[in-house]
């Protein structure tokens, strides 16, 4: 799995112009690709990982705090596209994401095990739909996490 994750102060996602998913009050913006071979447990990982990255400043404003210390949520949207292969010529190969019907399973799975690890709330995007996100960074704060 390859997680793009944004430190956000909101985050919200529409598919043919209504809002299918909600973070008003800021949090985590998880973009989420599932690669062929990953697991269920690839996806309890990224889950523990991500719910306990410490990327919220404490009082001293030194990145100490994870999203569930700050009683924050995680907006969640699918995007294979991170898995996209630009080496050679001009076109992207997706070779390296995981089949639509395997991918939608894991990145379902993903999202209930955030919930699992005490984030709240986790709304999603829709999988397979062509969305639009609006968020607004904090920071910018933005990192990149594979799982190994």
């Amino acid at each position: 799995m390859r997680a793009v994750i944004q430190r956000v102060t909101r985050a919200q996602v529409k598919v043919a112009g209504q809002v299918i998913g909600d973070l008003p009050a800021g949090g985590l913006l998880i973009f989420l690709a599932v690669a062929p071979g990953d697991t269920p447990e690839t996806g309890e990982w990224m889950a523990r990982k991500l719910a306990g990255l410490r990327i919220f400043s404490d009082e001293e404003g030194r990145m100490n705090r994870s999203v569930v210390d700050e009683g924050l949520g995680a907006l969640v949207i699918s995007q294979f596209t991170l898995y996209g292969d630009c080496r050679k010529g001009r076109r992207p190969s997706f070779l390296r994401a995981a089949e639509p019907e395997i991918a939608n399973e894991l990145y379902r799975l993903f999202c209930d095990q955030l919930a699992a690890e005490d984030v709240h709330p986790v709304p999603r995007g829709q999988f397979a739909a062509d969305m639009a996100v609006d968020l607004l960074n904090d920071g910018p704060v933005t990192l990149i996490i594979d799982s190994p």
